[in-house]
């Protein structure tokens, strides 16, 4: 059971509730504190999992060139484009309020890093904490969307346990092939990335994590022929 994706979806819709009764009062003070306390617990996160890594040189160059790759293929610009072409596909719908409401949530809360390797350090390890804290960020952040949007935002909540529940149940089925070796390696490299994330929130340094993603993928890669 994707327990951290039900928990997620359940916070956005408490969140998408309030907001939609609040309006247009959400204080962007109080959202900004908000922000950077899960900044905090968030390089908290990313910190204790780097702390798995078992080969620190493997986990140097899956950044390295994970980072290079993600540059070449401009993960972040191409993600944010996207995100700009589907909401000026819907802003031309009857119901474009509606609309451009559910899927601006669900690109928000789904086109990032997080959900990527929380959704995988829960299909692998059980552990639940990176989408808990997710849903904590998406809860307050569905309030601010729902006050502007509308009851739209509610909705992602659909799309968001398919896409989301989908990645940690994909996780489960192929934890056979996932040894410990290669969880704990995949865990630190997640991890790094998380600990740009947090920076991001507390707006110390613009990292371009998206870009960081293809590092997942290589760590897996030297994992299976370096220990």
């Amino acid at each position: 059971m994707p327990i951290g994706t039900l928990v997620n979806a359940a916070a956005v819709a408490v969140g998408s509730i309030t907001g939609y009764f609040l309006k247009k009062k959400y204080p962007d003070n109080i959202r900004g504190i908000v922000f950077q306390a899960i900044g905090i617990v968030t390089i908290i996160i990313g910190l204790k999992m780097s702390l798995e890594v078992k080969n620190l040189l493997t986990l140097i160059f899956s950044l390295l060139l994970g980072g290079i790759a993600g540059e070449i293929l401009k993960l972040e610009a191409g993600i944010n484009r996207l995100i700009s072409g589907v909401q000026k596909k819907f802003r031309g719908e009857a119901s474009h309020q509606f609309s451009e409401g559910m899927v601006t949530a669900f690109l928000i809360f789904c086109m990032g890093s997080m959900t990527i390797i929380g959704a995988l350090d829960e299909g692998l390890k059980g552990d639940h904490t990176i989408l808990f804290t997710k849903s904590i960020l998406d809860g307050f952040t569905s309030v601010a969307l729902a006050s502007t949007y509308g009851i739209g935002v509610l909705f992602s909540i659909v799309p968001l346990v398919v896409y989301q529940g989908g990645i940690t149940i994909l996780a489960v089925m192929a934890k056979d092939f996932f040894t410990p070796y290669i969880i704990a390696q995949l865990t630190a490299t997640g991890g790094a990335i998380i600990i740009g994330l947090g920076i991001n929130l507390l707006k110390i340094r613009e990292i371009r994590v998206l870009n960081l993603l293809p590092s997942l993928l290589i760590i897996i890669l030297f994992s299976l022929f370096i220990k």
